[in-house]
């Protein structure tokens, strides 16, 4: 019977990973996306969309398509359903592996302040100057909501969702973004402070970079832990060894 990969998606790594295990001929695999995002990129091989039900569910899944193996490839920031699928992966028996870019790291111009949590990066806010570049993603805005003294400029890929602060500004966009066009950004709007999450990786590391050159503080939400004993990689090569596969 061909093996079975299940790759828990929504990230670039993720349509790479696809793209690489659907080179090996007989290599059987789906990737599951949980359909926050109304147009994903396209992914090589079968696509599902829409949750499990929790762990049990992944679980009951994971039997039922006899899955050989089953790759976390989410959002760093997906605490649930890498927590699920942790849980899913141990009851049934199923080799998982975690699939993670590094994170950032500040460097010796870097201004940067680092919390555990969006509320932390609220609470820190009254302290810098009123205008906020928010780039902590759509669903997110709650923690911010009750700061009606800043203003914020908001940038996801989709319209974000309610409550978010009184004083909002969107942009809609879609990374990668440029060194030259962040800066371009941050001074158009008069940033005072930039806020966002360690998601890691190149795409959306431009802001950083035109931070530094502008001097402004950022806010960093740091990652929440992995669930214990889950074995992580940092690239898709990494997966596709841990997977027993060879590059093609």
């Amino acid at each position: 019977m061909s093996p079975h990969v299940l790759i828990l998606g929504g990230t670039t790594e993720a349509r790479e990973l696809a793209a690489a295990l659907t080179a090996h001929p007989g290599v059987r695999v789906t990737t599951s996306l949980a359909g926050r995002v109304t147009r994903p990129g396209a992914s090589a091989g079968e696509v599902r969309i829409g949750g499990f039900g929790g762990a049990e569910g992944l679980a009951a899944w994971l039997r039922e398509r006899h899955v050989d193996a089953l790759v976390d490839a989410t959002h760093p920031f997906a605490e649930t359903i890498t927590a699920n699928a942790a849980r899913a992966a141990a009851a049934t028996g199923v080799p998982a592996v975690v699939l993670r870019r590094p994170g950032w790291l500040p460097g010796p111009e870097d201004r940067w302040h680092q919390v555990g949590s969006l509320a932390a990066a609220a609470d820190l806010l009254p302290g810098f100057g009123p205008r906020v570049f928010l780039t902590t993603g759509r669903m997110d805005l709650a923690a911010f909501a009750h700061l009606a003294d800043r203003h914020f400029v908001v940038r996801s890929v989709e319209p974000p969702e309610p409550p978010m602060p009184p004083h909002t500004e969107v942009l809609l966009a879609r990374g990668p973004f440029t060194v030259a066009d962040e800066t371009a950004l941050l001074r158009e709007y008069l940033v005072d402070v930039l806020v966002t999450k360690d998601s890691g990786g190149e795409a959306t590391s431009a802001k950083l970079t035109a931070a530094r050159r502008l001097r402004l503080p950022v806010v960093v939400v740091r990652r929440p832990p992995l669930p214990d004993g889950v074995s992580t990689v940092s690239d898709v090569a990494g997966a596709l060894e841990r997977l027993g596969f060879t590059p093609r």
